[in-house]
């Protein structure tokens, strides 16, 4: 699949949604709870459960990226699965410090 900056994805396990920031490197799947992530407009698939192995969840407005393909995504709606690309778990990304005034 092409994850293109400002494309926007969904889960198909649970209500969590995402925009993709930076694509990554190659290719490879990005994923919410177990499953594959579907493209917003595409019609809701049968559902499913959230893998035990991906459950810690999305948070809304937090960034999540995967070191090893450099792909980044933003969490546009919370969901109970987590984010995984190529089977890896990604990470939540930190704030960047903010330079100290004098």
């Amino acid at each position: 699949m092409k994850y293109k900056p400002g494309s926007r994805w969904k889960s198909v396990v649970c209500s969590a949604e995402l925009v993709v920031v930076r694509p990554p490197k190659g290719d490879g799947e990005l994923a919410c709870g177990g499953a594959a992530v579907i493209e917003h407009d595409s019609a809701d698939p049968a559902g499913g459960d959230v893998d035990p192995a991906f459950s810690e969840g999305v948070l809304i407005g937090k960034r999540y990226v995967d070191e090893g393909s450099g792909i980044e995504v933003l969490g546009a709606k919370p969901g109970e699965g987590s984010l995984s690309f190529d089977g890896r778990a990604m990470s939540l990304k930190d704030a960047k410090p903010l330079p100290a005034s004098d």
